[in-house]
């Protein structure tokens, strides 16, 4: 295993002095460090981070990326139109989830984890593959092959298993301060509103909590895909006027994809309440910081054209503003501003049911004669 301080250092002797990125729990321990040596960004997506890191290099400095194989396709333009296109040199680490067996990863991360190497070929980007059985000579050695590729000016990839990189041990800090209501306690209180609503809710625990909360089979737990549950609640919502449409969204999910936030507003569905849990974090990733403390959610969701954005800060704030959206047209958007958790408090859906039952189950929803309880 290569340590965190094996990590950085090489890094550091090699001159990077500049690292953009999205969390993956693989490479923990060396965001940690790197945030507290204070060369880490946290970028909104891959795509960003890549653009950021492309931005660093062209001012002379050497620029490194970290992500996680799930969001290459949010990577793919800036590789194949900036850093290609300009012969831009970029360091990135990528994890491999799914790889080298899907089976042994959550279903959302399949078809990436058998793709990532041939994609990564396909558009003429060379990559470097860090084993779990890893060494710090190996990762050093690995790290000495990038930068003859870095020196004819071309980003390449160093793809890293499972195992192979030290995680944080330390516990991560909870996002939101203690004194804010728990997720949990704010959807077990606004379990009975969603009674007849068809809920989308995003990667991470926010699902995890939701099916652990409600053991519904007919909410859309979005396992992947992070950003855009919003996006896919819009969709839901403008072909079924007729059915109310929660979505359940994280403070560093809308942020990834903040522009879906205007496409709402513009296209006004009077059928959507966007709910954002905001507690600073990413946690189901280690727990490290989201930029939403600088974030006016409310205030970007009325500049959009939201019919109403409301900030809350109890559970009894979130069940009453949810219970007043329900009730009137929208969209309208719910801050809950809670606290962190730090650890899952329960599993994933698909640990009881197939992504295909909890597609189907949720287009039941969709279609049925049941109405909400707000309603």
């Amino acid at each position: 295993m290569i340590s965190n301080d094996e990590f950085c250092t090489a890094l550091t002797e090699r001159g990077f002095d500049f690292v953009a990125g999205v969390p993956c729990s693989y490479f923990s321990g060396p965001i940690a460090r790197l945030t507290r040596e204070g060369i880490y960004l946290p970028a909104a997506n891959e795509g960003a981070a890549l653009a950021a890191a492309a931005g660093a290099a062209v001012a002379g400095h050497r620029a490194a990326v970290i992500a996680q194989n799930s969001g290459l396709g949010n990577l793919i333009n800036p590789l194949t139109s900036l850093t290609r296109t300009y012969d831009i040199p970029v360091l990135v680490f990528m994890s491999l989830r799914g790889w080298p067996d899907p089976a042994q990863d959550e279903p959302q991360h399949a078809v990436m984890g058998t793709s990532t190497h041939r994609i990564l070929d396909a558009v003429g980007v060379p990559h470097l593959t860090v084993p779990a059985t890893a060494e710090a000579a190996d990762y050093r050695a690995v790290l000495d092959r990038a930068q003859e590729e870095l020196a004819a000016r071309r980003t390449v990839f160093v793809l890293t298993q499972k195992g192979a990189v030290e995680k944080h041990t330390a516990p991560a800090a909870p996002g939101g301060p203690a004194d804010r209501p728990s997720r949990i306690d704010v959807l077990r209180a606004i379990e009975y509103l969603l009674d007849g609503t068809a809920v989308v809710s995003t990667t991470g625990y926010t699902s995890r909590e939701l099916f652990g909360v409600t053991g519904s089979k007919n909410h859309f737990y979005m396992q992947g895909s992070m950003g855009h549950a919003a996006a896919f609640g819009l969709g839901a919502a403008l072909r079924t006027p007729e059915r109310p449409v929660v979505v359940l969204d994280g403070d560093g999910a809308a942020i990834m994809h903040l522009g879906t936030l205007s496409s709402v507003g513009a296209a006004a569905p009077h059928n959507l309440v966007h709910v954002i849990f905001d507690n600073g974090s990413y946690e189901s990733t280690g727990g490290q910081a989201t930029t939403s403390p600088s974030t006016d959610f409310a205030g970007i969701a009325e500049a959009a054209g939201y019919a109403s954005a409301r900030v809350c800060d109890t559970v009894e704030d979130v069940t009453s503003a949810l219970a007043a959206a329900l009730r009137g047209d929208g969209p309208h958007l719910v801050v809950a501003r809670v606290a962190g958790s730090g650890i899952a408090a329960f599993s994933r859906a698909t640990a009881a049911m197939t992504t295909t039952d909890i597609r189907e189950g949720f287009a039941a929803r969709l279609h049925s004669k049941e109405t909400s309880r707000a309603g």
